[in-house]
């Protein structure tokens, strides 16, 4: 499936919040006194390990948002695996707008871009199987539609994006409510005909007074693989099946293979690594 580009208006606010808090009161002061006004350059972005991108919109916006004559040409696009050495992109206009907008757009193309390598290597890993890995709430604040843009350009999915989302019932809105079906009951009572109502489960009685109240997804949480073969075979299709909880890219493939449609999974957005990626001068 084609990734979908992330609309600029969704974008341009974090990136130019981002320039701002860069640019402080007085600007770029470095390369306003080296840098003549009228000098131009060519440089390119280049992948110094080897992962998967994403995020060149954004970084073309940083250095646009400078001065729009700065042009950026894409050479492998967001979703694309490179190699280290691997040439992202070249960018080309005025030499001052490509060194103060440089950190700004490094900084937020390396982010998504090991938000997307991330995933891409746990998805490898339940290849085969039908479950898919999806994404959490568990995001930067701020950065949330960034994050889970990366993750789909990883091959990932994503779960909700916000708290308007979904009804999802976790282990403390069923211990103040009093139970699993006051819960349920109480979400289906409030709930539009188009909203889904998910609930978190930690063992199969718990899933059995759920399957029995009626959910349209259940949350197996930090279940065994015993436990999560079960789950799936009581379900029977009647429901979405989600398991979650110390999900590695080490037991992914044993989880995958108990059958469970989705596999949750907080650090690709929460904890993933930086893709090292620098920007040079074309040619050095």
């Amino acid at each position: 499936m084609a990734l979908t580009p992330l609309p600029r208006i969704v974008f341009e606010p974090l990136v130019r919040a981002a320039l701002l808090e860069d640019l402080g009161r007085a600007g770029d002061l470095t390369t306003d006194a080296i840098v003549p006004p009228d000098a131009t350059a060519t440089m390119v972005l280049a992948a110094r390990q080897p992962g998967v991108i994403a995020g060149l919109a954004v970084a073309a916006l940083a250095f646009e948002l400078i001065d729009p004559r700065t042009e950026v040409t894409i050479i492998n696009a967001d979703g694309s695996g490179v190699s280290a050495g691997d040439i992202i992109a070249s960018v080309r206009g005025p030499a001052r707008a490509l060194l103060t907008a440089e950190r700004m757009a490094l900084n937020l193309l390396c982010h998504l871009s090991g938000i997307a390598t991330q995933t891409a290597a746990i998805v490898d890993t339940v290849r085969g199987h039908k479950a898919k890995i999806v994404c959490t709430r568990k995001t930067t604040p701020g950065l949330r539609a960034l994050e889970k843009y990366a993750v789909r350009a990883g091959g990932g999915g994503n779960h909700r994006f916000g708290l308007d989302d979904a009804l999802l019932i976790k282990d403390n809105h069923i211990a103040i409510a009093g139970g699993i079906r006051t819960a349920i009951e109480r979400a289906r009572a409030a709930a539009g005909h188009m909203v889904k109502i998910e609930v978190e489960v930690d063992t199969l009685e718990q899933l059995d007074m759920a399957l029995a109240t009626g959910v349209d997804a259940v949350l197996l949480d930090n279940m065994s693989i015993e436990q999560l073969t079960r789950a799936v075979a009581m379900v029977g299709g009647r429901a979405i099946t989600e398991a979650s909880g110390r999900v590695t890219v080490q037991t992914a493939p044993a989880i995958a293979a108990t059958g469970v449609d989705l596999i949750s999974v907080g650090w690709i957005t929460h904890s993933a690594p930086i893709l090292d990626i620098g920007m040079d001068m074309a040619g050095g």
